[in-house]
């Protein structure tokens, strides 16, 4: 079968020969039509997950597609089936793939290029306000990276969870008006949005922050959490060396400092990744949430899709077309 992939670090995309695989116990078989483009790809691209396997790696984290087969013990899911899926071992990125059937779910009438685009950015959202972010009715949230593939349904999710007031930043000014229109209340610059947070909120700050960005942005953040407030880190858009964050200053502060790693509680929470995805993916059956898949790209511009994402010239969601 086709595929594409990276042979070194930072390596380019190229097309990569696999046999078919076959489902085991448990997994499912997807010919897959449409394979979602997330920022973790960027980082198995550049090494965060160590070096690739000597024939290749295939990234793809999400694929939409139709059943090919069902291995043993799976129940609810047959040949045929219009399913989307997330890839915790990634391979999206190919004709077919493997894919866990406990993260694999049926789509309905939902168009196959907006659902390759919704298992990771859906469940991370969901997870982030739900499990890590112990969002509450009536909380103030804070997005950064508002624009991009999470961000962009982030606001959409914590809204139709009950959240009160909900600001987000980005990058540049001309990304301000794109990311308005999921819902934020204020979207600011990210560049001084600490002073410019806690005048939105008089003062008080905001109950949860959402940061996929890192360096300074982490303790700037942590500048503008209200009482008992919240720090959910997911991610580190521009590879920079991680932060050491005493205790004593939350302790003194009354703040909480978390994260949430899809790939990890896949591992040692599956049953969560289910929950939060059809959560999420009941939100967007019910149009109360929306996936702004900005660009359908052919396979084989899978290299600039990635490098897109990695300038952060990108807005919303990539899709590649298989």
């Amino acid at each position: 079968m086709r595929a594409v992939g990276f042979t070194k670090i930072n390596g380019e995309i190229v097309e990569l020969e696999r046999p078919v695989p076959e489902p085991g116990a448990g997994e499912v078989l997807i010919r897959v039509s449409h394979a979602g483009v997330n920022f973790a790809e960027v980082q198995h691209r550049r090494g965060d997950f160590g070096e690739p396997e000597p024939e290749g790696d295939v990234p793809g984290l999400e694929a939409a597609g139709v059943v090919a087969a069902v291995g043993p013990a799976v129940s609810g899911l047959a040949a045929g089936d219009q399913v989307t899926a997330y890839l915790p071992g990634f391979g999206g990125y190919a004709e077919y793939v493997i894919a866990p059937a406990a993260f694999t779910y049926p789509i309905g009438d939902l168009d196959p290029v907006v659902a390759a685009g919704a298992p990771t950015v859906l469940t991370t959202a969901y997870g982030l306000l739900a499990g890590a972010g112990r969002l509450a009715a009536g909380d103030t949230v804070l997005v950064h990276a508002a624009a991009g593939g999470v961000g962009t349904v982030a606001v959409q999710i914590a809204k139709a969870l009950g959240a009160g007031k909900v600001f987000g930043t980005v990058g540049s000014a001309d990304k301000v008006a794109y990311a308005r229109q999921f819902g934020y209340d204020e979207v600011v610059v990210r560049d001084g949005f600490a002073d410019q947070i806690r005048e939105l909120t008089g003062g008080r700050g905001v109950d949860l922050v959402l940061d996929s960005v890192g360096g300074q942005t982490r303790p700037d953040s942590l500048g503008v959490l209200a009482v008992f407030g919240r720090l959910a880190a997911y991610g580190d858009a521009g590879n920079h060396p991680d932060l050491t964050l005493a205790v004593r200053p939350l302790w003194k502060s009354n703040q909480f400092v978390g994260g949430f790693n899809i790939g990890d509680l896949a591992r040692r929470g599956p049953e969560l990744v289910t929950r939060f995805g059809r959560a999420a993916l009941d939100l967007v059956a019910a149009k109360k949430v929306h996936i702004d898949v900005t660009d359908v790209l052919p396979l084989s511009d899978a290299g600039v899709a990635l490098d897109r994402l990695a300038t952060g010239a990108n807005r919303g969601k990539l899709v590649l077309s298989v």
